[in-house]
């Protein structure tokens, strides 16, 4: 009950993200050292450790209603919960860009800064993109009742830290023929061409020359309602303006209100001058035009 009155007036305040859940965080401790012993309705013990995974979830909670307001958050799949609620988290100031911006300026301070906080991989090297302590994101995700586990091509796991792949990242997994994976050669290949710098219009080519496109140009419409959308952005991404329109239209992606209530809540949440707001934001331009 207390972190439902809080987190709306921590918003007005401008408290959001990492600042909000910490903010919270305290006064809730403050509450559970209070009494000498907690217990459950059964009577058993409740944990200090218990007691911050409710108060996560209920954060969790919070934070995706002021995220979503006026629409059931619930109602979508856990990999867009799990999205909105990571680029929430950062909002604090801890996110670094997207991977793929961060690969271009390799030698920027996006990544000095990067590597001050401690962001490291096993070899040495920074992590890029949206990363969060491994033991945060795992809290994150059983708020939401999701599993990290489960959403390795949303979410990758390195040592004490867990990035969230960027969209640009996902173009193959997102275009590939029946969710298929390139053979063990051809992935090695990708990897060589991505240095150089392809883009995403060379990965919409790739995916054509490879037969992971329709004979329109138009992917197969994702599983979920975060598939779908950055499937969305990537046709914008990449110059692709009428397989984006077929994609939408006839193909039925912008056919769900929930494909844009959650592009509504990505453009607030990336961080600006970032691909990914640029890409959906174009999207959500395209709205009214293509009868939505």
């Amino acid at each position: 009950m207390r972190i439902h009155e809080w987190m709306p007036r921590l918003a007005d305040e401008g408290v959001v993200g990492a600042d909000a859940i910490f903010a919270c965080l305290g006064p809730a401790l403050e509450v559970f050292s209070r009494y000498s012993r907690v217990e459950k309705a059964s009577g058993e013990v409740v944990t200090l450790k218990d007691y911050l995974e409710q108060v996560w979830a209920a954060v969790s909670k919070e934070a995706l209603s002021l995220m979503f307001e006026g629409a059931d958050a619930t109602g979508l799949e856990e990999d867009a919960r799990l999205t909105a609620m990571w680029l929430w988290t950062l909002r604090g100031g801890s996110a670094t860009g997207s991977a793929a911006e961060a690969d271009d300026a390799d030698e920027t301070s996006d990544v000095e800064d990067d590597n001050e906080r401690g962001a490291q991989s096993g070899k040495g090297k920074a992590l890029a993109g949206f990363v969060l302590e491994f033991d945060a994101a795992r809290r994150i995700a059983q708020g939401l009742g999701a599993h990290l586990e489960k959403l390795n091509d949303v979410v990758e796991v390195k040592g004490d830290k867990a990035r969230l792949l960027s969209v640009a990242e996902r173009t193959k997994a997102l275009f590939g023929k029946d969710g298929a994976k390139e053979p063990e050669g051809a992935a090695r290949a990708s990897a060589k061409s991505s240095k150089k710098q392809l883009g995403l219009f060379g990965e919409i080519e790739a995916a054509e020359k490879q037969g992971f496109l329709g004979p329109t140009g138009v992917p197969k419409v994702g599983a979920t309602t975060l598939d779908r959308l950055h499937q969305a952005m990537i046709l914008f991404g990449a110059g692709r303006s009428d397989a984006l329109k077929r994609f939408v239209v006839e193909e039925g992606a912008g056919s769900d209100p929930r494909f844009w209530k959650l592009a509504q809540s990505f453009s607030a949440l990336y961080p600006p001058g970032s691909e990914e707001k640029r890409w959906v934001d174009g999207v959500l331009a395209r709205k009214k035009s293509l009868g939505f």
